[in-house]
């Protein structure tokens, strides 16, 4: 008779994810959980602006831009796939929240601050765009000089006599 972990690692396998890859997801997850329940205990609000929340958002579109770049390429199974996989689905998954900036929009309009709340929303998603493009031009660089690394040692030495 099949264990239930044996049941487990089956239906995993047949859907294409291993244990491995959702021990990564749920790792990270619970690392970025933590993460925002600190970055809101050391932030909380300003005057009714949900900081901590569009700080978490912000930086987060920074990071994953950053993440996403700088560890394209490759399946699941790799390295980098694994890297994307802990950082980007399971720290920023974490870290990031959607839902909570839709709560706090919509405790803001039925509040009567609506100002705010279209601050809120301009702040979070126009900020979340510009920072992510940030982030991918910084992951592009960061994978670019270590790819301009890697191609330096690999360089064949210059001979006795050669201009170098």
């Amino acid at each position: 008779m099949a264990s239930r972990g044996d049941a487990a690692g089956r239906a995993g396998a047949a859907s294409g994810v291993s244990l491995t890859t959702l021990g990564l997801v749920a790792l990270g997850g619970a690392a970025g959980s933590l993460a925002r329940y600190g970055v809101a205990l050391a932030l909380g609000d300003a005057g009714g602006w949900p900081l901590a929340t569009l700080a978490v958002n912000l930086g987060g579109a920074l990071m994953l831009g950053v993440v996403l770049e700088r560890y394209a390429g490759g399946t699941d199974r790799s390295p980098r796939g694994r890297a994307r996989l802990l950082l980007g689905t399971g720290v920023l998954g974490g870290f990031t929240t959607y839902s909570l900036v839709a709560g706090q929009l919509a405790e803001l309009l039925l509040s009567g601050a609506t100002l705010l709340a279209l601050g809120y929303a301009a702040a979070t998603l126009l900020g979340g765009l510009a920072l992510s493009a940030v982030g991918v031009w910084l992951g592009r660089r960061w994978r670019g000089a270590e790819l301009a690394r890697g191609a330096a040692r690999l360089a064949p030495a210059p001979q006795a006599g050669e201009p170098q």
